[in-house]
């Protein structure tokens, strides 16, 4: 099995640097030309399933990569992106939000399992619980042993399913958010169910500058 882990293109809050998590913001032109690019270099790539979240913006990015390809999706909840809760739509530039504490910004990026639940939000632990689900779901099905997969998903919850086939679990990021279309290519052992990451964050397509 080879998974295609996909981030969506790019949206407007993107380009604000707003915490989306599950606000249903759509692509921006940008973000669609990104994934039309990107769709175009994958071409050759023989794809038999598409698993998508069920949010707008990795929705259509999955349709612009595959256009015209006739493959099979699945919307899936687990690979939603983390909930922010009441932090959702504020800034993570330093001191533009009065909502988002400072505390939280901190270890956002440099320790995110420290990060405290937001508001009705999510933490990073229970987006890698979730996303393991989801692999082990993958890996459990005999069906799907010798499929290539696309994952259409979002910054942290691809980096959370990411854990899956790391053994330091607490760097999350990897170095960095993944840019957006950007494509992690992982091969599954169909015998033992392991992953390894053959390339992270392979970008088709040229970001903006």
């Amino acid at each position: 099995m080879t998974l295609y882990v996909l981030r969506h293109g790019q949206t407007p809050w993107n380009k604000l640097k707003k915490l989306q998590g599950r606000m249903d913001i759509p692509l921006n032109e940008n973000g669609k030309a990104l994934a039309v690019e990107t769709g175009m270099a994958m071409k050759n790539i023989p794809l038999d399933l598409v698993i998508c979240s069920p949010l707008k913006r990795a929705r259509q990015t999955a349709e612009l990569v595959t256009v015209g390809r006739n493959i099979p999706t699945i919307i899936d909840d687990r690979i939603a992106e983390i909930s922010f809760g009441e932090y959702e739509g504020e800034s993570v530039l330093p001191g533009e939000s009065d909502v988002i504490p400072p505390e939280f910004l901190e270890k956002f990026y440099k320790d995110p399992l420290k990060c405290k639940r937001p508001p009705h939000g999510e933490t990073f632990q229970d987006v890698i619980d979730r996303t393991a689900d989801l692999y082990q779901s993958l890996i459990n099905n005999p069906d799907y042993a010798d499929k290539n997969i696309l994952i259409s998903c979002h910054g942290a919850a691809s980096r959370c399913f990411l854990c899956n086939f790391y053994t330091d679990k607490r760097d999350v990021w990897r170095g960095t958010v993944p840019p957006n279309c950007s494509v992690t290519i992982v091969d599954v052992n169909p015998e033992n169910g392991q992953g390894v990451v053959r390339e992270l964050d392979k970008q088709f397509a040229k970001q903006e500058a």
